[in-house]
């Protein structure tokens, strides 16, 4: 993979950017999403932000490489504090981390989002976690797709600021407001592999000496939901 060919995940990501926007990629890695995006004209000006020196070094080398020194702009920062003011960002993509790290770089960096319309989130795991954020902060989820790359399964989520207050029910942030209504097969076998997963942790707990009932009632309660989705 490089800036000329995305992975599908990134593809993905890659799509959802808007035409002409003020993009930081944050945990940017080697810069190959911004570069792609520089090279296929879409946008014009990046922040390529990383917070280790080895992954910033391969994206400085890509950048180098394709000569975009003057439209992407690499920064050593933890998390948002890679977006400057006179950036003029609006667009953020966070993906390839767990979904707890990613709300804790969108808490830790809530100044530096004034002014940011869009985030694009691709969470490996924790989706949930992600989507109670963003209805906490007025980003409401405008799209959503579920890809499967190399046996993995991955959630991109893309969110957009609005001032109206609206809320999700448990079952649309754990499963993703979109992703109810596309299903499809790679759906089905997230759910069914979890559904799998957690039946096996009750099956244990129901068989320890002391069994947790409030712990056994929270998974039975978890199991029925995916089964009503998976059906």
């Amino acid at each position: 993979m490089d800036a000329e060919k995305l992975s599908q995940r990134l593809q993905v990501v890659a799509d959802f950017v808007p035409t002409g926007a003020r993009l930081a990629d944050i945990g940017t890695d080697h810069a190959y999403l911004p570069a792609a995006l520089v090279v296929a004209g879409k946008i014009n000006f990046a922040v390529a932000g990383d917070v280790t020196p080895g992954p910033l070094q391969n994206a400085i080398n890509e950048i180098e490489r394709l000569q975009l020194q003057d439209q992407i702009i690499p920064r050593l920062a933890d998390g948002l504090a890679a977006i400057q003011p006179a950036d003029q960002i609006d667009t953020v993509v966070i993906a390839g981390m767990g979904g707890a790290l990613i709300t804790k770089i969108l808490t830790a960096g809530l100044h530096q989002l004034h002014g940011v319309k869009r985030l694009i989130l691709q969470p490996n795991i924790g989706e949930e976690r992600v989507r109670t954020w963003l209805m906490a902060h007025h980003y409401q989820i405008m799209a959503e797709k579920i890809i499967e790359e190399d046996g993995h399964i991955y959630e991109v989520i893309v969110a957009d600021y609005t001032l109206m207050p609206f809320r999700y029910n448990d079952r649309e942030l754990r499963f993703g407001p979109f992703l109810l209504g596309q299903g499809g097969p790679i759906f089905q076998a997230k759910w069914q592999a979890e559904y799998e997963r957690e039946a096996q942790a009750l099956a244990q707990m129901k068989a320890a000496k002391q069994p947790p009932l409030d712990k056994i009632a929270s998974f039975e309660s978890r199991l029925n939901q995916i089964k009503k989705v998976i059906k």
